[in-house]
C-alpha cells in the first residue's frame, strides 16, 4: 500500500498520523499482551513467581529503594524526643542550642555516639608564586643598580 503524501492536503495528513497512532497502540498493546503471556507460561511451567526471578533491591545504589535509618547522634537538651542524625539540615532546635553560651555540638552528642571525622591535616604549602617571583625582582632590581 504506497501512498504519496505530497497529494494529500493538511487535514488528511492530521487524519493519516492520528489513525497511524491509533493503529500503533493498538500494535503495542497486543505485543505486551502476548510477551506477558509467554513469561507467566514459562514462569508457570518452571514453578516460579516473577518476584523469585526479579527480587526487589534495596541497599546502596538503587533507585526507589527505602533507605536504612542513621542512628541518632545529636539530642536536644529540652526535650528528649528530638534527634539529629548529623546528616542533613541542621534542625531548628539544634542551631538555637548553639546559639546559647557555652553550647558547643559537643554538648549535645549523645552518650556512645561518635564525633564527627577530625579534619584532615594541611600538608607543608607550596611557595606560591609571589614567593617565587620577589627573589628574582631583587636580583633584576641589583643588576639594574650595578649598571649604574
Amino acid at each position: 500500500m504506497a501512498l504519496n503524501l505530497d497529494t494529500l492536503s493538511p487535514k488528511e495528513l492530521q487524519a493519516l498520523i492520528a489513525n497511524a497512532q491509533s493503529q500503533m497502540h493498538t500494535a503495542r498493546a497486543g505485543q505486551v499482551k502476548d510477551v506477558r503471556s509467554k513469561i507467566d507460561a514459562l514462569l508457570h511451567s518452571n514453578g516460579l513467581t516473577l518476584a523469585d526471578v526479579y527480587p526487589t533491591r534495596g541497599g546502596k545504589g538503587s533507585k526507589g529503594g527505602t533507605k536504612n535509618p542513621v542512628a541518632p547522634k545529636y539530642r536536644n537538651p529540652d526535650d528528649a524526643s528530638q534527634t539529629w542524625s548529623g546528616r542533613g539540615k541542621r534542625p531548628l532546635w539544634f542551631i538555637a542550642a548553639l546559639k546559647r553560651r557555652g553550647v558547643t555540638a559537643e554538648n549535645l552528642l549523645i552518650a556512645g555516639a561518635s564525633k564527627a571525622p577530625a579534619p584532615a591535616k594541611k600538608t607543608a604549602a607550596k611557595p606560591t608564586k609571589k614567593a617565587v617571583k620577589a627573589p628574582a625582582k631583587k636580583a633584576v632590581a641589583k643588576k639594574k643598580a650595578a649598571k649604574r
